[in-house]
């Protein structure tokens, strides 16, 4: 098989570095939407890093993440070292299928499915899937910000499951909305919903990520991952945070304003906002390239597309410092001052 081209990726500092080397630093990060204000580690028992995690404390993992997503049980859950483990691993538990990628999206799902030599294609509505055997969904999507109705997706996957298809429903930045968007507190048959730890409890590093389908389907999916999947600092970091139901409300609130403020600055930088999630906006603009290496020279990352020219995506600056030099290195990019 052939090399694939490498995918890009937010996050790519390193890259970054080496075009820009006067670039200021530290650099500001706004290309990945990840929550900027990561959740405060708490105490790992020193016995995570020296031993391999027991079965019950997985299993209690798998138990919290229920709760926290709305699934029926542990056993409708699986733990995974981060979602991109999943994408990879999925289309290995089915035949060679017709795969309809609703897009424009994240591209790593269509890579995988067509590496496992399934047949795929991108539409942009949902009703052009009416000859799949599977579809993907990125639910909200990345990088648009769509949203499709969970009673929709129900629909789709009742249709699916009539002929022996599958329902994929990633719903990585689905923390950050009202919890009935999710497929998963009525999940439908022939679904398997993922879920991201990182992007929401701003620890992407440590890789954790969920799946939540039937029992027999995520059994077989605890079985392909393997044992001790998960690192025992990584199950115990996730059993606590995703119990906090207060600092999981005050991450929202705080996001939703953050999102607002970013869409005044962008939109006096005369971008239009075109979608997003309150971990990022993607807004047009017909400089968009050009703004987005001022930007890298400012030390500013962002994501830039290179099958939509015209578009970037930011993600919520942290701290006062970050938004002060987004606001001048914008300012710098189209030379008039940005309200």
């Amino acid at each position: 098989m052939e090399d694939e081209a490498p995918i890009a990726h937010g996050g790519a500092l390193d890259e970054a570095r080496r075009r820009y080397p006067l670039a200021p630093e530290p650099w500001i990060d706004l290309s990945t939407g990840i929550n900027p204000v990561a959740y405060p580690l708490p105490v790992i028992p020193p016995e995570a890093w020296t031993r391999l995690p027991f079965k019950h404390e997985e299993w209690e993992l798998r138990r919290v993440a229920a709760v926290r997503y709305g699934a029926a049980d542990a056993e409708s859950v699986a733990a995974a070292p981060g979602t991109q483990a999943l994408i990879q691993i999925i289309p290995r538990l089915f035949r060679r299928s017709r795969v309809a990628v609703l897009g424009l999206t994240y591209a790593e799902h269509g890579i995988a499915w067509k590496r496992d030599g399934h047949e795929v294609s991108e539409v942009e509505r949902l009703d052009e899937t009416t000859t799949a055997d599977v579809v993907v969904v990125v639910n909200p999507n990345n990088p648009t910000g769509r949203v499709i109705p969970a009673s929709s997706l129900a629909r789709k996957a009742e249709a699916l499951a009539d002929r022996g298809g599958l329902l994929l429903v990633d719903e990585a930045f689905m923390d950050v909305l009202d919890p009935s968007a999710s497929v998963i507190r009525a999940l439908p048959p022939a679904t398997i919903v993922l879920r991201s730890f990182g992007k929401m409890y701003g620890l992407a590093g440590l890789r954790l990520g969920f799946a939540v389908a039937n029992g027999v389907m995520a059994a077989r999916l605890r079985g392909l991952l393997g044992p001790w999947a998960v690192s025992g600092p990584a199950i115990a970091i996730g059993q606590v945070a995703l119990s906090d139901d207060l600092w999981l409300a005050q991450a929202r609130w705080r996001l939703s304003l953050g999102a607002q403020r970013l869409d005044t600055v962008l939109v006096g930088a005369g971008c239009e906002i075109l979608g997003g999630t309150p971990l990022f906006r993607l807004v047009a603009h017909p400089f968009a390239q050009e703004i987005g290496d001022t930007l890298a020279h400012y030390g500013v990352l962002v994501r830039r597309f290179s099958c939509a020219r015209t578009w970037l995506r930011f993600s919520i600056p942290g701290t006062e410092a970050a938004w002060l030099r987004l606001r001048e290195a914008l300012a710098a990019s189209l030379h008039f001052e940005v309200v």
